[in-house]
């Protein structure tokens, strides 16, 4: 019986998924080889990458005016290249600092364009301030958001991102954590990006949705596999991908269709993320920081009240199959992370568990 893994990402896959790739390991697609060895220019691999791009594209409804690409150095090199591609040396743009993502974002940034900082700071700010605290600049080429703030578990409202297209300026977003958890409006972004190990796959992987027109505006001194055009001059394949998360990838699309889609996902999302808040702020022993209103569906994150109990609750929720329960260092406490693979019925063990230990240590 596999356990619950809670881990942030790396994450947990489907389980279907995962038995799926099992069966095809040796042999894909009566191929006589794995997926992993044959060429990725090859007829059979091209066309799986054209079904995975079109998958992804029918899960997420994104229109025929935005690219799709599979790039190399997961999100955090796309902190890098999102100036590169974006901005001049001279340019300013527009920055929501929101927790430890968001500000390395920021910092990278900040190396090759100037960065102002719209709202938030701090260590780990535990709400986004409200839109009539924020300072956008007149003359920002696009607005950086990070979506869900997955150390913290802290997420823009909807309410909120309506502030921010409201400025009539590009938005990027940093989805690595939420995306695929719900319905969002593609076309209300100028980019999407994400890193794969947390809903899309293996880590190796990250994927860059960017509206056409952002194509081809690359620096001059822009390094060739950090230029946006060189993946969609290329079908994502100037070098050689990560063939194996890309199939991975593919078939966690097919799975999320096999679901009924996002909307389904979505509808277990909130349950899951409802009924595991409800029990936190019931409970009267556990805590959370995060402002209700803001709190992300795919990190929840909670403190014991006292930290000396810390070690214990990992110690027994690890002997009963719910790992990866410790915080990030840099907020402490603990985090389930219930991405889409996470089942109900994993979130119903960890209450079950946190009821148990509530009462054996009160």
């Amino acid at each position: 019986m596999r356990s619950f893994n809670f881990s942030a990402g790396p994450a947990m896959l489907p389980e279907a998924v995962m038995l799926k790739a099992q069966s095809e390991f040796l042999n894909w697609n009566n191929t006589t080889m794995s997926v992993m060895e044959m060429s990725h220019r090859s007829p059979e691999y091209m066309a799986l990458a054209k079904k995975m791009e079109a998958d992804l594209r029918d899960v997420m409804t994104i229109p025929d005016n935005y690219h799709v690409l599979f790039v190399h150095g997961g999100a955090s090199l796309l902190f890098t290249g999102v100036p590169f591609n974006l901005t001049q040396p001279d340019d300013t743009v527009d920055y929501f600092d929101t927790g430890v993502w968001s500000n390395k974002a920021i910092k990278e940034a900040s190396r090759y364009v100037n960065v102002n900082v719209v709202a938030g700071g701090g260590s780990n700010p535990t709400e986004i301030p409200a839109p009539s605290e924020w300072n956008f600049s007149n003359d920002a080429k696009y607005i950086h958001l990070c979506s869900n703030e997955t150390i913290t578990g802290l997420e823009f409202t909807e309410e909120m991102l309506e502030a921010v297209f409201a400025q009539g300026k590009p938005v990027i977003a940093d989805m690595s954590s939420n995306i695929m958890c719900r319905d969002i409006d593609v076309s209300k972004y100028a980019a999407i990006y994400a890193g794969a190990q947390k809903n899309i796959g293996p880590a190796g992987l990250a994927i860059l949705i960017v509206r056409d027109d952002l194509l081809g505006q690359a620096r001059s001194d822009c390094p060739t596999l950090m230029n946006w055009d060189t993946y969609a001059q290329n079908e994502s394949m100037f070098n050689t991908p990560n063939t194996w998360a890309w199939y991975l990838a593919g078939l966690v699309f097919e799975w999320i269709k096999d679901c009924g889609g996002v909307q389904a996902i979505a509808a277990i999302n909130e349950r899951k993320a409802q009924k595991l808040y409800d029990y936190i702020d019931n409970s009267g022993f556990y805590s959370n920081r995060i402002k209700v209103s803001q709190r992300s569906w795919m990190n929840v994150t909670f403190a014991l009240p006292s930290e000396d109990l810390n070690a214990a609750f990992l110690a027994e929720s690890k002997a009963a199959g719910l790992l990866s329960l410790k915080g990030h260092r840099a907020f402490g406490g603990m985090r389930a992370s219930i991405y889409n693979a996470m089942p109900e019925e994993g979130v119903d063990a960890l209450i079950d568990f946190m009821k148990k230990f509530a009462e054996q240590n009160s």
